[in-house]
């Protein structure tokens, strides 16, 4: 637990320290990753006391699984998932009750990149030329990204470059691919081998749901309070990296010292996992019925899902309301607090 030297602070940590000597909610959750500056929020909020300060305390059940995670939620082992939208639409077409509860990030972080140094500023550009993939599962983000600009698969040349740093930044250098289908970490692998990226991406294909919180229908009425609990702390942890960057960066240096062992690397990893965390709605992790809707045709068009569901059989918002009901001004005292004793 964090140790404040201030009045003010003072009289937190008494409180917490109240909640301390109290049992803890277990909240049960998976994620792709476990500790990670990927997800920094969860990190943050836990070396800041947000959890405890909930009465919670968060197990991360192993992410290294075939097992997809909407069957930790079917199953009862989870109180709350890490889903994609992809994961999320087929599970509720496939008649799964569970409601999204916080959209953890608003903005995909799948998309199209080119090199720094190319004239291409523009997915349309790319007819006739050759679009490299990272792996075949990238193939649909192009045909989304391509469909978006009125092209198709066929007007251009695609090849399955792999998932190497090295071997990516050398498709750009020796300008074998115009683009490559992909994802932040491939991004900032071809950056760590001396390549620049910028990102081409459609607005209409990167504005979706990257990950959200689900949980089971009936996690609500049995541990809604420690579900609130859960978002709230998770979205003090984001509100941090909003006017405190240094601080998170410190945060997940001690925490995931594997993450930093290149120092640039670790903070361009960081500010991609901002990029991505941070809501781009006012509300933080607030649910955007219209995005839902608009994101699932392209979605049926490509074979993601098989069928269209209305946003209203799963969008749960009351748990999002609670999420953002915090004092931002103590948030911004207590870090303050926390750099004075820190750094």
């Amino acid at each position: 637990m964090t140790r404040f030297m201030t009045a003010t602070a003072l009289g937190a940590i008494l409180a917490a320290g109240s909640v301390a000597a109290q049992d803890l909610t277990t909240v049960n959750a998976v994620m792709p990753k476990q500790r990670s500056a990927n997800y920094f929020p969860l990190i943050v909020g836990e070396a800041l006391g947000y959890f405890e300060e909930e009465g919670i305390e968060v197990n991360l059940l192993p992410s290294d699984t075939p097992i997809p995670f909407v069957n930790f939620l079917r199953n009862g082992q989870a109180d709350i998932a890490m889903l994609d939208s992809a994961e999320v639409l087929q599970a509720v077409a496939a008649g799964v009750d569970l409601r999204v509860v916080y959209e953890v990030m608003q903005t995909a972080p799948d998309g199209i990149a080119v090199s720094g140094e190319s004239d291409i500023s523009d997915v349309e550009q790319l007819r006739g030329e050759t679009v490299g993939l990272v792996s075949d599962r990238d193939r649909v983000t192009m045909q989304i990204a391509l469909d978006a600009r009125g092209l198709t698969e066929d007007d251009v040349t695609t090849v399955v470059v792999g998932e190497a740093g090295p071997t990516l930044a050398a498709a750009f250098r020796d300008q074998t691919v115009a683009a490559i289908a992909g994802s932040g970490p491939d991004w900032l692998a071809i950056q760590a081998n001396g390549i620049p990226v910028s990102l081409i991406t459609p607005e209409e294909v990167s504005n979706k749901p990257g990950n959200t919180f689900a949980v089971a229908a009936g996690t609500l009425e049995e541990k809604g309070d420690a579900i609130e609990g859960y978002l709230r702390a998770w979205s003090k942890g984001m509100y941090v990296a909003t006017f405190a960057p240094d601080v998170v960066a410190k945060i997940a240096q001690d925490a995931v010292p594997e993450e930093w062992e290149d120092p640039e690397f670790g903070q361009q990893y960081l500010e991609n996992a901002i990029r991505l965390n941070v809501s781009v709605t006012d509300t933080l992790g607030g649910l955007n019925a219209d995005t839902w809707e608009s994101i699932q045709p392209g979605m049926q068009k490509f074979g993601l899902i098989e069928k269209q569901v209305a946003p209203s059989d799963f969008l749960e918002p009351g748990p999002v309301e609670a999420a953002n009901d915090f004092d931002r001004a103590e948030v911004e005292q207590e870090v303050e607090a926390w750099r004075d004793a820190n750094m």
